[in-house]
């Protein structure tokens, strides 16, 4: 049985093989399949950038990375953020923060925000299934976070849609497996 498998996996490589010739040896069909590709990328980045400007955050949309906000939200959930300059933070929202020289922001709750006089917000995050505040996660001597370090509130999620990111970054080879394919696959698509 298994060797009817292999035969089967080796016929579909030999098509894919020669498919993909043939478009290296036909300029033309080779050029139209860079440039498919090439529409592929860039409508992506326009959709990313589109998003940015309608919500207003620097990164529209996030993955929950750990078990911190359990039972609310879990490891692979999608969280959509928005960030209008004109909402105040208030304490209960659900916010996405990054803490300066970290590269990975943070989903979690906002439990205090103090308002002085002079405008600025100071405000204090914790992770519903942590025990204590996050005053242990920010820099040293920092005692809150500011509207600076917020990227965005979430405003709705997707339980688990994202477990495919959390995958890609535990197993990087995954990810060049997966972009490789899909280059390919773009590349020998017919018109």
């Amino acid at each position: 049985s298994s060797g009817s498998h292999r035969s089967t996996l080796d016929v579909m490589l030999g098509v894919y093989a020669e498919e993909f010739k043939s478009v290296l040896h036909n300029p033309r069909r080779f050029l139209t399949s860079t440039l498919n590709l090439a529409c592929v990328v860039f409508s992506a980045l326009m959709l990313w950038k589109g998003l940015m400007l309608y919500t207003g955050s620097e990164s529209p949309i996030v993955v929950v990375l750990s078990g911190s906000m359990e039972p609310g939200f879990h490891r692979g959930d999608i969280l959509f953020l928005t960030l209008k300059e004109q909402d105040p933070f208030e304490p209960g929202d659900v916010s996405v923060f990054s803490i300066e020289g970290r590269d990975i922001p943070i989903v979690h709750r906002i439990v205090n925000v103090h308002e002085e006089e002079s405008g600025r917000v100071r405000i204090l995050t914790k992770g519903d299934n942590n025990m204590v505040d996050d005053r242990g996660l920010y820099n040293y001597g920092q005692l809150f976070i500011e509207r600076k370090n917020i990227m965005g509130r979430a405003q709705g999620f997707l339980p688990y849609a994202g477990m495919v990111t959390i995958w890609l970054n535990d197993y990087p080879w995954l990810k060049y497996v997966l972009l490789g394919m899909m280059g390919f696959f773009v590349m020998i698509g017919r018109d």
